[in-house]
């Protein structure tokens, strides 16, 4: 199981990193409206519940306005002893600011940990907020989750999105 994980953490980032919009889907104007290219995201992050766990994921970001995008995003968390990897389907929207640089949102997490034979999923709700850059095509960011439910935890997460 773990090296299935692993392998398919690879594959979403090396899958992330080399994918590039079609040329009908690129758009001279700086304000695009629905139908604009997805934002594909690496990043790395520490989590804290009772410890602290790194981890490396992959997300992308969907628009369906300028404003509101679906947003999901895949996490491997590095736990010794075992696996442990979610997925997040959450909605992410930018409230009208002076730069357009702040977001907020939410969602449904999934996740699945093994450990020593047994394994087992759970099922929470995110709450997100962060700051990402808005000019250029590679834009870094910063973003606070909390993940509530059984397990709660807070992570905060950077890395680099990428037209």
């Amino acid at each position: 199981m773990n090296r299935w994980v692993s392998r398919l953490v690879v594959v979403l980032l090396l899958a992330a990193l080399t994918a590039s919009t079609a040329d009908a889907q690129r758009r001279t104007h700086r304000r695009a409206i629905v139908g604009s290219p997805a934002r594909r995201t690496a990043h790395t992050s520490a989590t804290t519940s009772t410890s602290i766990k790194l981890l490396v994921g992959a997300q992308l970001t969907y628009p369906f306005t300028p404003d509101l995008g679906f947003y999901p995003t895949f996490d491997y968390y590095f736990v010794s002893g075992g696996s442990l990897w979610a997925l997040n389907f959450d909605l992410k929207y930018r409230p009208p600011t002076r730069y357009g640089a702040w977001y907020v949102g939410g969602g449904l997490n999934w996740s699945h940990a093994s450990a020593g034979g047994v394994s087992g999923s759970n099922t929470n709700f995110n709450l997100l907020t962060g700051l990402e850059g808005r000019r250029g095509r590679t834009r870094p960011y910063i973003e606070g989750k909390f993940i509530l439910g059984n397990g709660s935890s807070f992570q905060i997460v950077g890395g680099v999105s990428w037209h």
